[in-house]
């Protein structure tokens, strides 16, 4: 009996000893690799940042460029907008006042903000301006044409990178050029730092197109070169009241002074 004990140690000697290595082998063997990060936060990052440095170009770019300005149910009209080399800007809108029936520039210089009225169907007067305010303040909204925001203090915001900005790239709306991004507002207020759509540029930052709701501002033709600075369209006056954005009422025929005359 003691040799057959003998002998069946003998036998399992060698399973014995070759049971760890096999669990060795088994515990060896690698986990499978995890699947790749998802790279889509650093292409949003890298959009933004194409965006942040287009907008930062457009800044530094002085330039007259026309623009044609086309919004649902109006006909087309021709933008020009005025980036001096002093930091002051001008742009002049047809039918940026009177419910579309009076032509107005607005300015930026050291001197202030200033609506200028130009002569149109609107006012009949000649050109004259009227001062608004300091540079650095807003233009009342019952005054704002509005399609000066994405040559002026819109670019301040896409270049902010603390602004709540969701940027994508985007294809250009028909006829404009350049590298266009989407952009939207990732903020709940209902103020909205800008107005959300289509923003194009040229590789020299000049503005190329704008798609929101308010319209599309389509780049007519090559920029010419800017000026020293801007000059206002006429001469200010304090006696004028500002235009403002909306159509005058229309006068009540009951209050004529020839209602109920024979």
């Amino acid at each position: 009996m003691p040799v057959l004990i003998r002998s069946a140690g003998r036998v399992l000697g060698p399973f014995v000893l070759a049971l760890p290595v096999l669990l060795t082998a088994c515990t060896s063997e690698q986990p499978p690799a995890p699947p790749p990060a998802d790279s889509g936060p650093v292409e949003v990052d890298a959009t933004r940042d194409e965006l942040a440095a287009l907008a930062a170009a457009a800044q530094d770019r002085h330039l007259v460029a026309q623009y044609v300005y086309s919004r649902a149910g109006q006909p087309d009209r021709t933008i020009v907008f005025t980036s001096a080399n002093d930091g002051s800007w001008r742009v002049d809108v047809p039918g940026g006042a009177l419910g579309g029936t009076a032509d107005v520039s607005m300015a930026n210089t050291a001197d202030g903000l200033f609506q200028c009225a130009l002569p149109s169907a609107g006012h009949a007067e000649s050109a004259s301006c009227v001062r608004l305010g300091e540079r650095d303040e807003a233009i009342p909204r019952r005054l704002d044409p509005r399609v000066q925001h994405p040559f002026t203090d819109w670019l301040d915001v896409l270049t902010d990178r603390r602004a709540p900005l969701a940027v994508a790239p985007a294809t250009a709306p028909e006829g404009i050029t350049g590298a266009c991004y989407s952009v939207d507002s990732t903020s709940a207020s209902l103020n909205a730092p800008l107005d959300v759509g289509i923003y194009c540029y040229d590789r020299d930052g000049t503005p190329t197109g704008v798609r929101t709701g308010a319209g599309t501002l389509r780049l007519a033709a090559p920029p010419a070169a800017a000026p020293a600075t801007v000059q206002l369209a006429g001469p200010v006056v304090v006696d004028r009241e500002p235009l403002g954005t909306a159509a005058p009422p229309t006068p009540d025929p009951s209050e004529s002074p020839s209602a109920g005359t024979p």
